[in-house]
């Protein structure tokens, strides 16, 4: 099953209704990537999909970049320089935990809208709404596709 076979439509709408209220307050970007599979290191994988994303290109470098391998029990959480020289060194440690707890159980969608909206609490404190801030990024869940040799690429 494909990694957006994964998800119904009302889940993704819960998971973007949860972006959009994180990002309410807020001029920092939150991107959500799923695929099935992770053929690499996670980390790498996350900063390569950040990029693809091009989540470094906000104006404040305050983007958020939640990756999962549904398939491959792996996710990472990535934030730019922006927001991580504002936030404490435990930070993103925290919100792997709140959504590890719910990923154990299987419930990735709770888990999913916990740590987005967690993120969001902290770019609303370190990067508040401003009169002129624009949506910069979308807040559709990005899957990526399986090519041929079965390999998922970056969705982009």
């Amino acid at each position: 099953m494909s990694a957006e076979g994964k998800f119904t439509e009302e889940e993704r709408l819960q998971i973007e209704d949860a972006i959009a209220v994180a990002e309410k307050n807020t001029s920092g970007e939150i991107r959500l990537f799923v695929e099935s599979e992770c053929g690499e290191n996670v980390l790498d994988r996350a900063a390569f999909i950040f990029k693809e994303l091009k989540m470094h290109k906000t104006k404040d470098r305050n983007g958020v970049l939640f990756y999962l391998a549904i398939d491959s029990r792996q996710f990472a959480i990535l934030g730019d320089s922006g927001i991580n020289a504002k936030v404490n060194t435990d930070f993103w440690y925290e919100i792997k935990m709140a959504m590890q707890n719910h990923f154990t159980t299987g419930n990735f969608v709770e888990g999913l809208k916990n740590g987005v909206l967690m993120a969001g609490e902290a770019l609303q404190k370190n990067f508040p709404y401003q009169k002129n801030d624009k949506n910069e990024l979308s807040n559709e869940i990005v899957f990526g596709k399986s090519d041929k040799s079965g390999q998922n690429n970056s969705g982009s």
